[in-house]
């Protein structure tokens, strides 16, 4: 799940996600797939797989395990062909849900995401039905601890490299960009080696909604799992407030 700026739910995230390595690696290795056919195997001139690639590091895949995927990539004409699709649905008291899927085969990710809907009592909508509610953004997050540098400075350079909005949390630093815009902020600031605990193009919810019925969070919660654990789906967003 992505799109938060709290702290304590990237934390959260992140130790989802180091315990399911195996999932990530699936999703960004797919990406590296879709990178390297769209715009070659040099980083030096494909800015998508270079942001590919610090994503993966950020997520601690290993390096010889980054450059076997784009050498198969791009050595292998027969590779799976995958193809973004977004499904947007709702799930208990109207919770916007954004679902992102790289896929090779359409009929079984629609299945499997319509079957996590329905299983947390939600339902799949039509195309447009909340991505209205997000907002597309680039967003790096930074841990005070490890960054290094005062807000100050750091404010100053993150604008400086064409950053729309600096926010100071109790532990983090929040950085937002037009989508456009944050490989160059993201490039920028790894040349001044500060490290990221999030650094990616994400939908970024305009509000947040409370769910106070225990019922209806654990039907949420089901609808994200079963979503999250799928191989198919990339990333999922939502406007709940945790």
């Amino acid at each position: 799940m992505s799109g938060h700026s709290k702290f304590a739910n990237i934390k959260h995230k992140k130790e989802k996600n180091d315990a399911k390595k195996g999932k990530i690696f699936t999703v960004i290795g797919r990406e590296i797939v879709v990178a390297v056919k769209e715009g070659g195997p040099d980083p030096a001139n494909n800015s998508k797989l270079r942001d590919v690639i610090a994503k993966a590091k950020a997520n601690n895949m290993p390096n010889d395990t980054i450059e076997r995927g784009i050498k198969k990539a791009a050595g292998d004409s027969n590779a799976d062909n995958y193809e973004y699709i977004t499904y947007e649905g709702y799930g208990p008291n109207g919770i916007a849900i954004i679902v992102d899927t790289l896929t090779d085969n359409k009929n079984r990710t629609a299945g499997n995401v319509r079957s996590a809907f329905t299983k947390g009592n939600g339902s799949i909508g039509t195309p447009g039905c909340v991505s209205f509610m997000f907002d597309k953004k680039g967003q790096i997050i930074i841990d005070k601890e490890e960054c290094g540098m005062d807000a100050d400075d750091l404010m100053m350079a993150a604008l400086d490299a064409g950053a729309e909005d600096f926010q100071e949390e109790d532990d983090s630093y929040e950085i937002l960009t037009d989508p456009d815009s944050f490989t160059a902020v993201r490039e920028a600031l790894e040349a001044m080696n500060i490290p990221m605990i999030e650094a990616e193009v994400t939908m970024i919810p305009q509000t947040y909604v409370e769910l106070t019925d225990e019922e209806a969070v654990k039907n949420l919660q089901k609808t994200l799992d079963l979503l999250e654990d799928d191989d198919d789906v990339q990333y999922v967003y939502h406007n709940w407030d945790e």
